[in-house]
């Protein structure tokens, strides 16, 4: 005879002294996006092409394979079910698939909508929104980071071609860590050093096709691959990141991005109004979501250690009565209720950034760039502060 199904947080839950309901559509930001989010996660949680219960038990080939099924699949149900833009963002956070389109849509479609010319976006966008075309973000090198003044692949102007050279000159030149880049995608918006007759103009980007469009082989003169097995099997293992290295791979002069700055047919550079800081506004808009993403798997890690201190009981028991709760002893409420304060104030100031984020990209199509420089100080420093405190607590 099977056991009957006690809830043990029903009565924890009934001691709430504020409105839950409130704080749902507070967590959410509006009603509307929590009405969103309800009917998003109810379509996620009932389709079985998106279970996640398996996840620790696949080995790196399927978890990847896995990946690419639900990304098809997502796109699929995207479509035949003619979601809005809102209702498709929501519905691939709910999908939480690590690789899932996060390169494709989160940096390389805002990389050329930021940084390029409107006939670049006429041309690049149509593609890459119809994924006929698959981009990813290749800037870190496996000698340089975040540290975007100290990349060494090189983008020399040769005039006679109107073409650009693009090549890695160095083993620590060689892109390193881009998800998608390992074995899906077909471009990648390319950071490298600008020369011209010999002179280095600095970091600017291109866009570079990497694989065929026929048999997705990679192009001659293009060394791309896996970077292989990651640490933790159930987390960015679903992720091709990889490793790129070009040999004096050339591209038309018109694939740079130049709403920044400009080569002429003759070799001569040409610096717009546009702040060069501009270059790196798609870090900007990355660095939002992931204090946004910190907030949610802060949130999930307290959610899971709350609810399991409130079920398990140990010692405090005198008569026979239950022993005593594990939420109800002061020095586990004293580890697990700052991080429960941390996880809302990630999610506040998250929803903030993302405001920061709207409001400069309204102010770069006026023309005004002066939030620009408090945008990239504060994306960069909470991205820090909140990725660091999810990951060491």
């Amino acid at each position: 005879m099977e056991a009957s199904a006690v809830d043990h947080l029903a009565p924890e839950r009934k001691k709430a002294q504020f409105d839950v309901q409130a704080m749902k559509i507070a967590w959410a930001g509006s009603k509307n996006a929590f009405e969103v989010a309800n009917r998003m996660a109810h379509i996620v949680a009932s389709d079985p092409v998106f279970r996640k219960d398996n996840r620790t038990m696949l080995g790196r080939k399927e978890l990847f394979k896995n990946t690419l099924k639900k990304s098809a699949h997502a796109w699929k149900r995207i479509n035949e079910l003619r979601l809005t833009e809102e209702e498709a963002s929501m519905f691939r956070i709910f999908i939480d698939e690590p690789g899932y389109g996060d390169l494709h849509w989160g940096m390389f479609v805002p990389a050329i909508k930021g940084q390029g010319t409107e006939e670049q976006q006429k041309k690049w966008l149509p593609l890459a929104y119809k994924m006929q075309i698959i981009g990813c973000y290749a800037q870190t090198e496996l000698g340089h980071g975040s540290n975007v003044q100290g990349l060494e692949t090189t983008a020399t102007f040769d005039p006679k071609m109107d073409e650009f050279v693009i090549h890695s000159p160095t083993l620590t030149s060689s892109k390193w860590w881009p998800g998608g880049l390992g074995k899906v995608s077909t471009h990648a918006v390319v950071y490298a050093r600008l020369i011209i007759d010999g002179k280095d103009y600095g970091i600017n980007g291109f866009i570079v096709q990497l694989r065929s469009l026929d048999d997705h082989s990679p192009l001659p003169g293009i060394v791309v691959g896996d970077i292989g097995m990651k640490f933790g099997n159930g987390a960015y293992n679903t992720m091709d990141n990889g490793v790129l290295q070009f040999d004096h791979v050339r591209i038309p002069r018109n694939q740079m991005l130049m709403r920044v700055s400009q080569v002429t047919k003759e070799g001569k550079y040409v610096q717009s109004d546009v702040p060069r800081q501009l270059l790196y506004g798609t870090m900007v808009y990355v660095r939002q979501t992931i204090v946004s993403d910190a907030s949610k798997a802060l949130s999930r890690a307290v959610c899971i250690a709350v609810r399991y201190s409130c079920v398990r009981r140990q010692f405090g028991s005198q008569d026979g009565s239950p022993e005593t709760q594990v939420i109800d002893y002061k020095t586990q409420q004293s580890r697990l209720f700052p991080l429960l304060a941390s996880a809302y104030a990630f999610r506040f100031v998250g929803q903030w950034l993302k405001w920061l984020y709207n409001d400069v990209t309204e102010r770069l199509r006026a023309n005004d760039f002066s939030t620009l420089p408090e945008a990239h100080a504060c994306t960069a420093g909470l991205k820090s502060l909140t990725t660091s405190v999810t990951a060491t607590r």
